[in-house]
């Protein structure tokens, strides 16, 4: 922890929300057949000790007498599930809430909040949340004072002016000429900066707030309202300046990009990963797999009767182009991720674990597992020390942290169990604390 300012408002809420870690248990899963995160088939009945909050041992020997015993009686224990394309404030509220003018941080704060409890009792243990109000929410839940899914901030996203990030008001002039910080900007969804040195101490303050990655837009979004889908932001020499302070830190910068011209300007500044993606062709994506860059991709769910006409008309190239992408990134040999990207519908949250499901015209059930716990535990983990956890994740592996699902059936024989878990999901542990009672 650390790094947190309580004299910046829009962080006053994580100084309020503090409470110190409970001891914890040892717990013994008793007859389980394993799914390790990285195999095509489960482990034959084994035990699987957890004390503290890593797995201490594998095997039918594994044992503590003091330990708790889960029986699993042949049920599948398997990694906790990660989303590393998740909005915690921007998914919690509809559009309409996040801007009317009596939203405050705290009302913010306290909806991504309640957000966070349920994300975790759908069994994702772990989000990369690129983009957004996030440091309040993340301090309370790794004090212990709410409960939620472990979280590698990135703080307000960096856009240029009429970038995907400008959501200012038709009447909000810009900073540079009226000296005033946007609405948007002092709830800390977004810097609105031009040039190298904005950039440079955008990119520093998210950093000295404990982001662990930095995000930036890239190209024209969807669910914004003065850039063109197909329009390339940021000159290179503004997206190296991002680059050059993310790398003096040891991490790394994410960009929002889906063309191949916002692409390429973005591989050639030297970011590490890209959001989205769908619109690109394959020689780009034949770059990127030489390159090592990673994609970090999500089938969007179809319109929704609360989003707009122009909302509705920009999203149409990406989700008839997502039809596509996934097999053709694939074949391509690129480091690919999954994320979910929910914005401005809380009730689509409900449906997170489903849009796994989704993916079974690319993927056999374990890559699609594998996708959400190895895989992306690896992306996770090119923060490297700018990291909030230290420790393996994504795996069951003696060693590992004990981010854990005991799932009521075979998820490789039937996937659908993972769209269910409310029903399917017995026990689900975060940090080798139970947070969903086995039934």
């Amino acid at each position: 922890m650390g790094r947190i300012n309580c004299f910046a408002p829009w962080l006053a809420l994580a100084c309020a929300l503090a409470a110190p870690a409970a001891a914890q248990e040892a717990v013994l899963f008793r007859e389980v057949r394993v799914f390790d995160g990285t195999g095509a088939a489960l482990s034959p009945p084994t035990n699987v000790l957890v004390r503290g909050n890593t797995i201490a041992a594998i095997g039918p020997d594994a044992g503590d007498p003091a330990a708790r015993v889960i029986d699993g009686r042949g049920r599948t224990l398997m990694p906790g599930l990660i989303d590393v394309h998740v909005h915690m404030t921007f998914s919690a509220m509809d559009m309409a809430t996040l801007q009317s003018p009596d939203l405050t941080p705290e009302t913010a704060q306290r909806a991504a909040a309640e957000g966070a409890g349920k994300m975790l009792l759908r069994g994702i243990t772990s989000v990369r949340d690129v983009g957004g109000p996030i440091f309040p929410l993340k301090a309370a839940i790794d004090r212990g004072a709410i409960p939620g899914p472990r979280i590698w901030p990135s703080g307000a996203h960096l856009s240029q002016t009429s970038g995907h990030g400008d959501l200012r008001a038709p009447s909000e002039g810009p900073r540079r000429f009226t000296g005033k910080m946007s609405r948007a900007e002092q709830l800390g969804a977004t810097w609105i900066v031009d040039g190298r040195d904005d950039v440079l101490t955008a990119t520093r303050e998210n950093l000295r707030f404990g982001a662990s990655q930095i995000k930036l837009m890239a190209g024209g979004g969807t669910s914004s309202d003065y850039d063109p889908l197909d329009v390339t932001q940021y000159t290179l020499d503004e997206m190296r300046a991002a680059v050059e302070a993310a790398d003096d830190w040891n991490t790394y910068v994410t960009v929002h990009a889906y063309t191949p011209k916002a692409v390429r300007r973005a591989i050639e500044a030297g970011v590490k990963c890209i959001e989205h993606g769908q619109l690109l062709d394959d020689a780009t994506l034949r770059l990127m797999a030489e390159k090592g860059i990673w994609l970090s991709l999500q089938m969007l769910q179809g319109d929704s009767e609360n989003m707009d006409a122009a909302r509705r008309t920009k999203r149409k190239p990406v989700i008839d182009a997502q039809q596509t992408i996934w097999a053709r990134a694939k074949a391509a040999g690129v480091k690919l991720a999954w994320g979910t990207d929910v914005l401005f519908d809380p009730k689509v949250n409900e449906e997170q674990t489903r849009f796994l499901l989704t993916l079974r015209p690319w993927f056999t059930p374990a890559e699609i597992l594998k996708l959400a716990t190895h895989d992306n535990a690896q992306l996770l983990a090119l923060s490297g020390p700018r990291s909030p956890y230290q420790g393996e994740l994504g795996v069951v592996r003696e060693g590992a942290l004990a981010d854990l699902i005991l799932v009521d059936g075979d998820p490789l024989a039937n996937l659908d169990l993972i769209g269910d878990p409310a029903k399917n999901f017995v026990v689900i542990m975060k940090d080798g604390a139970i947070v969903k009672e086995p039934r």
